[in-house]
């Protein structure tokens, strides 16, 4: 029986591999699916409707049809091992299973884990169709490390300006946990050396309210792939585009934090850990590879990062070669696993209304952002 099985899983794979779904997809707009295999006279007769069916189909239709084909085919068909993850996920584990909208929504239901929640509306990516907004709060979470000796550490200034922002419910310590105690759906990640006043907090917030699916925040940096070495790079460089935006000064859905620690394998996590480095960059590639989409810039800050700190401080690392290049080791080791590069460059940054513009400065709503 199970050679019979495992002879039939070979034929089937075979099959698989003789054509190229994906151009087939690129060049064709409609497949014609029989009802049967006995292709009788009535099938003649609905065969010779297909040119006028066709030709009804108004082409919005056509467009929409042909991105949900694609979505359903990059989530579970583009690779054996998803297709095989999407028949088993459900018939394992059916007291979790997932609904039909999560399923044939986007990011579909290999990203939409039901062990998080059964309400669609606690996840980021279906709050346009529910009709729905999240949490008007967030929960300030401060990567902490290094001990409070002094009054005139960067922390305190940034717990004061966090603290006042009319958006906070929350303060908390550490980073990337599924913490229960998190009660909004935004998280503010904040590294202890950060330079943020209220305002860029409040404008931040604002902007993530309209994508709460997508990382949000202040510091930028891009990958790009080197001939020369033939592997993929990281460069902190201020161009023109970028494609993450790092977790020092972001704000992203607390749901990335229960699919970082649930989905990510314990190798990269460990590999984080070990290291004390990269956990930003592993968080853009998690959330680009459930969206498709890149991170969001706001503003034109580029100095995000207490510089006047002392040598023994966490900013020293960022001087530092090794640290560095363990970045660029990371990219490629993420890259690996998650089957290719997942980042999305992207050149857009928001910035607020009447930014810079030649009017009063009392009709400007974050007028404060101007003079930072």
């Amino acid at each position: 029986m199970c050679h019979l099985v495992w002879r039939k899983a070979t034929q089937l794979f075979e099959v698989f591999c003789l054509y190229d779904y994906r151009e087939m997809l690129h060049n064709s707009t409609f497949c014609l699916v029989p009802r049967g295999r006995r292709l009788g006279s009535f099938r003649f007769l609905e065969a010779l409707q297909i040119p006028s069916t066709v030709r009804s189909i108004h082409q919005d239709k056509i467009l929409a049809l042909r991105q949900q084909t694609q979505f359903l085919w990059e989530a579970y068909f583009s690779s054996v091992e998803k297709i095989v993850l999407t028949t088993l996920e459900d018939r394992v584990l059916q007291q979790t299973s997932r609904s039909d909208l999560m399923w044939n929504s986007h990011p579909g239901g290999l990203f939409t884990l039901p062990q998080y929640s059964s309400y669609l509306g606690d996840f980021p990516f279906f709050y346009a169709k529910l009709g729905i907004k999240p949490n008007p709060k967030f929960t300030a979470v401060i990567h902490a490390v290094t001990p409070l000796v002094s009054q005139s550490q960067p922390i305190l200034k940034l717990l004061v300006s966090v603290a006042r922002s009319q958006y906070c419910a929350q303060v908390m310590s550490s980073r990337f946990q599924p913490y229960d105690s998190i009660i909004s759906d935004a998280v503010l990640s904040l590294d202890e050396d950060t330079v943020l006043s209220t305002t860029e907090v409040d404008f931040a917030f604002t902007v993530w309210q309209s994508f709460p699916e997508r990382i949000v925040g202040y510091p930028a940096r891009s990958h790009f792939w080197d001939n020369n070495k033939e592997r993929w790079g990281y460069t902190s460089k201020w161009t023109n585009d970028y494609s993450m935006v790092l977790t020092g000064a972001a704000i992203y859905h607390r749901y990335y934090h229960f699919l970082y620690t649930h989905f990510l394998p314990n190798s990269l996590k460990s590999m984080v850990d070990q290291l004390a480095n990269c956990e930003d960059i592993l968080m853009n590639f998690l959330v680009s590879a459930v969206t498709k989409l890149p991170p969001i810039k706001v503003t034109q800050k580029k100095q995000y990062k207490e510089t006047m700190m002392g040598q023994s401080s966490r900013a020293s690392r960022w001087a530092d070669p090794d640290h560095f290049a363990q970045r660029q080791t990371c990219m490629n080791k993420f890259a690996s696993w998650f089957g290719g590069m997942p980042l999305v460059h992207s050149q857009m940054r928001l910035d607020p209304v009447l930014f810079k513009d030649q009017v009063s400065i009392l009709r400007k709503k974050y007028r404060e952002i101007e003079r930072l």
